[in-house]
């Protein structure tokens, strides 16, 4: 997804009710908004496969999955910011706002060529100071390739390619790389 016009000076609460009132949706970063723009087919096909799995998992528990238009809220440094991750989990019941939620225990992000070093920095800085994170996974859209980053006693990394899967602590279940990649052409 390409970053696109960015705006500055703009309060919280003008931020919030414009996101409400637009259909583009834009991160913000302590007064400045980030439009997002669009995503391609393959990003689109990865995070509805995910989606599916992880919806299906979350059936019977308290848990919800949000994809693509759910905002994470952090408080970085006395700093407001709000980002859209392409997917997330949150099994806290008092986790509720309408807009945004505050302690997912599963974010993914699907890699990008214009995005994936924010989403391998920044965002990874700004996620994992979250508390209730357990698990950060990032997929890349060209290759079959998955970064999941575990919280343990410190953040752990593991790696995985074609015909692996992974399992998300949160949700209890496992993702084959196959059915995550299911009609992707590489």
């Amino acid at each position: 997804m390409k970053a696109q016009a960015i705006q500055e000076g703009v309060s919280l609460q003008d931020y919030l009710s414009g996101e409400q009132q637009t259909e583009i949706r834009h991160e913000y970063i302590n007064g400045t908004t980030h439009a997002m723009g669009g995503a391609s087919a393959a990003h689109n096909l990865i995070a509805g496969n995910v989606f599916a799995v992880l919806h299906a998992a979350a059936r019977n528990t308290l848990c919800q999955v949000f994809m693509a238009d759910m905002k994470v809220y952090l408080k970085i440094a006395g700093e407001d910011v709000f980002y859209y991750p392409d997917l997330l989990v949150s099994c806290d019941p008092e986790d509720n706002e309408d807009y945004y939620r505050t302690r997912p225990c599963l974010i993914v992000e699907v890699l990008s060529p214009t995005t994936e070093r924010i989403d391998r920095r920044e965002k990874f800085m700004a996620y994992t100071s979250l508390p209730s994170l357990q698990e950060y996974v990032l997929i890349a859209q060209d290759r079959q390739a998955v970064m999941v980053f575990r919280r343990k006693k410190s953040w752990k990394l593991e790696l995985f390619r074609s015909g692996d899967r992974f399992s998300s602590d949160c949700l209890e279940c496992t993702l084959p790389l196959v059915e995550v990649y299911h009609g992707v052409e590489l």
